[in-house]
């Protein structure tokens, strides 16, 4: 089994199969270091290939989920540093690419992990926060909670992923342009009514139940049907529907072969709940 030890997260795997991820530094309110998006990017690439993770919850501890990039540390780390301060622009810019990079494939293995990920969001949600929920699969807010694209009042345009992700989750391009040269407080309730959430609850104790539930339900079904399912449905995001019906079809005929689908429909006829092996 692979270790799931770190420092900026708290992670456990149920009998089911739901792995909960907690984001826990709640005393710099949760705001990402290096440490927690590196930690982030190697958790869940592990769980792509771990077969006791069915589905994952993904939260943070404290008042809220995160105040986007440590500031202290973009001023002191490695973003801040050059491997050699005489080189010309054009050296320092190549691995400053690299840096940021990495940064976007650490938050990507989220949305690359074929566990659906389930996320809860409570008080603030800022900046890399926007990029790391866009790359969930649910999510799930409180009534407190509220989302900001805050990287334009740091100097930067968002760079890891929401101003990819963002436009195909809300289908709202005016609105998006709208939050993101704004960097506006979008509060849970209008972020349900642009489909950003798909609930929202009085309590993080409520949205955490509601989060369990979802991902347990998800955990029992055919990991085979799941794993498929959100992997097809990521390819199709990005490609036309032809594209996506072609792949879909080339998938199928090796999903296709799985005990999965005699043991669902045999459970369907009896009436009678299905049980599936681990993937």
């Amino acid at each position: 089994m692979p270790s799931y030890k770190f420092e900026c997260l708290n992670v456990s795997i149920s009998p089911e199969g739901v792995a909960r991820v907690e984001i826990s530094r709640p005393k710099a309110l949760n705001a990402f270091n290096t440490q927690t998006w590196t930690e982030i990017g190697q958790c869940f690439t592990r769980f792509k290939s771990d077969g006791d993770v069915r589905s994952v919850v993904l939260s943070a501890s404290g008042r809220m989920f995160t105040a986007g990039l440590d500031l202290k540390e973009a001023m002191t780390g490695p973003l801040s540093k050059s491997r050699d301060p005489d080189a010309d622009v054009a050296r320092k810019g190549y691995y400053h690419r690299l840096f940021i990079l990495g940064f976007q494939e650490a938050i990507s293995a989220v949305e690359l992990c074929d566990k659906p990920v389930v996320v809860v969001v409570q008080g603030g949600c800022l900046g890399i926060g926007v990029d790391l929920v866009s790359a969930c699969d649910v999510r799930i807010a409180t009534e407190d909670a509220y989302f900001m694209v805050k990287e334009v009042d740091i100097g930067m345009a968002a760079d890891i992923g929401t101003l990819q992700r963002l436009p195909k989750i809300v289908g709202n391009d005016s609105w998006v342009r709208e939050v993101c040269y704004t960097a506006r407080k979008v509060p849970a309730k209008e972020a349900h009514f642009v489909g950003l959430v798909s609930s929202v609850y009085s309590t993080t104790a409520e949205a955490m139940k509601a989060a369990l539930d979802t991902a347990g339900t998800i955990a029992a079904k055919s990991p085979v049907a799941v794993v498929s399912t959100k992997h097809l449905l990521n390819y199709s995001r990005d490609h036309s529907v032809r594209e996506g019906l072609e792949y879909t079809a080339l998938w199928n005929t090796l999903a296709h072969n799985s005990h999965d689908m005699a043991t669902a429909i045999v459970s369907s006829l009896r009436k009678q709940p299905a049980h599936f092996p681990k993937l």
